[in-house]
């Protein structure tokens, strides 16, 4: 099986990649097939030999991943949604909704206190009224009963 690669060389930490068709059992810095192509990644400099490239990929040649990238930026294949990219999208999604939703339920959970704490505050406020009121009425019939004694 052919492999479009990348091909290290340049200095150390100075690395420049030539994009090869090699066999896929052959070692990443051996000898080529054919030479496709160039890649420098510290000034993003491409050249890619396009015809020689749709030949290879027509005969059945496999891009490596780095190479499918540098061949979907220079527009030679289509860009392909890798199946970790849909998973990891529809994960995110779900996050984001169940996020929403807890969200929601705590709003609504804090509006059912807030309301029942207003209620009773109400109830509290409606009973020491009605003491109240019990109490001023009982108030008036100690006060004459006290009158009474004293006259």
């Amino acid at each position: 099986m052919i492999k479009l690669r990348l091909k290290r060389f340049g200095k150390k930490r100075e690395a420049s990649f030539r994009l090869v068709a090699t066999n896929s059992t052959s070692r990443r810095d051996g000898r080529p097939l054919e030479e496709l192509g160039f890649y420098n990644p510290r000034t993003k400099e491409t050249r890619l030999d396009t015809e020689s490239i749709r030949l290879r990929l027509s005969q059945g040649a496999q891009p490596t991943d780095s190479v499918r990238a540098l061949l979907e930026k220079g527009g030679l294949v289509e860009k392909r949604i890798r199946p970790a990219e849909v998973i990891g999208k529809l994960k995110q999604a779900a996050t984001r909704a169940a996020d929403a939703a807890a969200a929601l339920k705590a709003e609504a959970d804090a509006k059912a206190a807030a309301a029942a704490k207003a209620a009773e505050e109400a109830a509290a406020v409606a009973e020491a009224a009605a003491a109240a009121a019990l109490e001023a009425a009982a108030a008036p019939d100690t006060v004459e009963a006290e009158g009474a004694v004293e006259a």
